[in-house]
């Protein structure tokens, strides 16, 4: 029996029904590289036009629509690049991006005109004068490797790179953000675990999961595999307009996670990507979400609500508010909506 392969081209979305001939798909697969794993086209509802996990991976005729306000680096990444691979946006930690391929391409990707197929994967050269800034630079605490997607990299190079970064130092935590336990578990192999956790640093890995469907059976043994081995799990999602824009799909991602033994770290808002405007939702719509889950969830579900600021000003929390003036006092609105007056 064949295995089936990534899907990889607009022809193979044709054969398996996941869209119509159209020539305006064509711009857009021209915008940003296709991949969805076998994985993840197992989880697509083919009767569901409106499917959340198609949504996220097949791309749509709205990527050709380009807003005046989206930008094609949203979060200003290129602004706090002092080395090719390095972003140092704060004072105390960097993102350093090895690779730029990635197991999926999801439509939304803040980084959508960077990442895939011949991006730019650091040279053994590059990489060396990356890891030679941080080396030099005792202030950095933290190395968050994102991409593209460390995990697409071989077990011995990431074993290599871990291993260097764990030589410096100052450098006292390691954390690897990563889509690929969902999107393709099997990738998840005891070596690969061994590869990524250092001997001296804490080690972190943030999952990125959008909806609770990508919990499947598979995933949730990979996350098992990474837990078990002493690497505490983190939650990363977008909140996206058709996928999980509502109370009901974000409690039970969250819970799904945290059964999974992955805390919800963070709720992104969406960026202010090119071709993106038909997957945002507004900041008020985020804040009511996150207002309505603060009564329904456990602290250990409780995501923290946050914006990009634009630019390459970091991230700031925009979650919703529970003390407003009162005379004499403050007032605290409770998770239920409730009103209360305390002293201030």
């Amino acid at each position: 029996m064949l295995q089936m392969q990534t899907l990889r081209t607009l022809a193979a979305l044709e054969r398996e029904g996941l869209v119509a001939a159209d020539p305006r798909l064509a711009e857009a697969a021209h915008s940003m590289a296709i991949a969805i794993t076998p994985e993840m086209l197992g989880l697509i509802d083919r009767a569901d036009p409106d499917d959340p996990i198609a949504r996220q991976f097949v791309p749509s005729v709205a990527e050709t629509e380009i807003a005046a306000e989206e930008l094609s680096d949203p979060i200003g990444d290129d602004a706090r690049s002092p080395v090719k691979g390095i972003v140092h946006r704060y004072p105390d930690r960097v993102l350093l991006k090895p690779v730029h391929v990635c197991p999926v391409y999801c439509r939304f990707c803040f980084r959508r005109e960077k990442v895939g197929p011949g991006g730019e994967a650091l040279s053994a050269a590059e990489l060396e004068a990356a890891i030679a800034y941080i080396r030099a630079r005792p202030g950095i605490w933290e190395v968050i490797l994102t991409g593209g997607d460390p995990l697409m990299l071989a077990p011995r190079r990431l074993r290599a790179l871990i291993a260097a970064l764990d030589a410096i130092e100052h450098v006292a935590v390691i954390r690897v953000h990563s889509r690929v336990p969902i999107v393709d578990p099997g990738r998840v192999t005891a070596g690969l675990v061994a590869a990524i956790k250092p001997r001296r640093a804490a080690p972190w890995l943030g999952v990125h999961c959008n909806h609770p469907r990508e919990l499947a059976p598979a995933t949730r043994a990979a996350l098992g595999r990474l837990a078990d081995a002493g690497i505490p799990l983190l939650g990363q999602t977008v909140l996206l307009a058709g996928v999980n824009d509502s109370v009901e799909t974000l409690d039970q991602l969250m819970r799904a996670l945290v059964t999974a033994r992955v805390k919800p770290y963070y709720l992104h808002h969406p960026d202010l990507v090119r071709g993106t405007g038909h997957f945002r939702v507004s900041i008020a719509r985020g804040q009511e979400l996150m207002r309505a889950l603060r009564g329904r969830l456990s602290g250990l579900a409780q995501p923290t609500y946050v914006l990009d600021v634009p630019g390459g000003h970091g991230k700031v929390p925009v979650g919703p508010g529970y003390l407003g003036d009162g005379p004499g006092a403050l007032l605290v609105r409770d998770a239920f909506g409730e009103t209360h007056r305390y002293p201030g």
